[in-house]
């Protein structure tokens, strides 16, 4: 192999490289910003929770936050929104998880987990193990029971 042979292959190379590099930015972009978005989305859902029950003393019902959703900025980002208004009582936690919905990223650098909003207002991101565990502590034996029945059918 003579120098031009070589220098042609090293520039070869070094665009296929460069271009496989930008793809996986690319890719990886895409799911930052779908994972920003229904954050975001979150976020203004719990502004209007948070309104509601300033208004009502309570959280409101699902199906309140069912017809909201549609109207939110990026709602489609949310994907399948588990809500829990019903299984909050009435002195509940500030922390706790008042809706959530799972994310997954099967070819992204990005780690699975779920978008969970709290009852104070605050949107966060958490790994699924964190996740189950923190929502295994709050929920009852009822709710797991009845979604539990749910998933079977």
């Amino acid at each position: 192999m003579n120098k031009r042979q070589r220098a042609i292959l090293i520039k070869f190379a070094t665009v296929v490289l460069l271009t496989l590099v930008a793809v996986v930015v690319m890719i990886n972009a895409k799911d930052w910003f779908n994972r920003s978005e229904a954050k975001r989305a979150m976020k203004e859902l719990g502004q209007k929770v948070l309104q509601y029950r300033k208004d009502h003393g309570s959280v409101p019902p699902e199906a309140y936050v069912t017809g909201i959703k549609k109207s939110l900025e990026g709602h489609v980002r949310l994907g399948d929104l588990k809500y829990r208004g019903r299984w909050i009582d009435f002195e509940p936690a500030p922390d706790e998880i008042v809706a959530y919905t799972e994310k997954k990223y099967p070819s992204s650098l990005l780690s699975d987990g779920y978008i969970v909003l709290r009852l104070n207002g605050n949107v966060e991101w958490l790994g699924k193990q964190e996740f189950e565990t923190e929502l295994a502590r709050q929920q009852s034996q009822k709710e797991v029971e009845i979604l539990r029945n749910q998933s079977s059918n």
